[in-house]
């Protein structure tokens, strides 16, 4: 068995298609192929289902791809020691993120760390399934960091350090009679149609979890999968939205109203694999993330001078929220 080998597999794993794994490992198609199958050989197990529509991992496919990501992950932390030691930080960090990562500056964070270590090869990815959906990918190796939010502690086997928290407000049109109410409370606003962002996003659920507190129950006839969206709905008297207050700051042509205790607050998070080796490029790139956050979600403690596990990352300075199985 080679990690070549495992490099296809997972590749192929995580498009679940031989073109576009490809494509991703600039390899011919044939090559790929001829890879996975003497895997297979090697295994005495088929990994994939194929048809001339589609392909499925099997029950041994499944059993190892989490495998053959902490594999590939152990092999490229051997790398990046070596290429430490010779003078300088490389490898790939894979990091997954929200449409919208509110007052965290993540593409001039990318810019900065680029700037710093040229040689490491950065990865971004936007997630459709929002945060529930990043979550997993971390969980299972797909990811090495993710930018999300949580609206309660993480699920087991993942750690979370919150970077930026903002209050989210009623935005409506400036005519709605919510407009002039201050704050406004959430039997009130169970009253009007919502539009608001699909299952699974960390401020839907933030708001999901605070009427379900209230004992209110609202209506959602319109989900979209962005902030502009949801405010064109608005401006068009189809409903009102829970936006970030960052986000309702730059919308000067609606109405933006405070709900009344308790304040729904969006935080934004780092987050990691709990129990796995990060990466050193990884471990860079999440120091640049916790960097400038603010002293009061970081317990006021610098990161360089912060102890750290064995795996590298920080054990106290930018205080991880601890892992508990409660979110879903």
């Amino acid at each position: 068995m080679e990690l070549r080998h495992l490099e296809y597999f997972v590749a192929v794993a995580e498009e679940l298609s031989f073109t576009r794994a490809s494509r991703r490992l600039h390899v011919v198609q044939s090559g790929v192929s001829s890879a996975i199958q003497g895997l297979e050989r090697d295994l005495g197990a088929a990994l994939f289902e194929r048809d001339r529509h589609r392909v499925a991992l099997t029950d041994a496919g499944k059993a190892l791809l989490p495998e053959a990501r902490a594999t590939l992950a152990a092999a490229q932390a051997a790398r990046d020691v070596v290429g430490q030691a010779r003078g300088g930080l490389r490898g790939t960090v894979t990091v997954g993120t929200m449409q919208s990562t509110g007052a965290l500056d993540l593409p001039g964070r990318l810019g900065r760390f680029h700037a710093t270590h040229p040689a490491v090869q950065v990865r971004l990815r936007q997630a459709a399934a929002g945060s529930a959906g990043l979550a997993r990918e971390v969980l299972s190796g797909a990811l090495d960091l993710a930018v999300l939010s949580l609206p309660g502690p993480p699920p087991a086997g993942l750690t979370a350090w919150p970077v930026t928290e903002e209050p989210l407000l009623v935005v409506c049109q400036p005519g709605h009679p919510l407009a002039s109410r201050h704050p406004v409370t959430l039997g009130r606003l169970a009253e009007e149609p919502f539009i608001d962002f699909p299952p699974g996003w960390g401020n839907r659920a933030v708001v999901d979890r605070a009427f379900a507190a209230a004992g209110r129950e609202r209506q959602v006839p319109f989900e979209v999968a962005g902030f502009g969206a949801a405010a064109d709905l608005v401006r068009n008297g189809l409903g009102i939205a829970f936006l970030p207050a960052s986000e309702a700051a730059r919308l000067s042509d609606l109405a933006a109203v405070e709900p009344s205790e308790p304040a729904l607050i969006w935080r934004v998070s780092v987050a990691a694999p709990a129990h796995r080796r990060m990466p050193a490029a990884a471990q860079a790139f999440l120091d640049e993330l916790l960097r400038d956050a603010p002293r009061r979600l970081t317990e006021n403690r610098d990161l360089d001078s912060a102890p750290r596990e064995p795996s590298g990352r920080p054990t106290s300075g930018h205080k991880p929220v601890q892992a508990f199985d409660l979110y879903v």
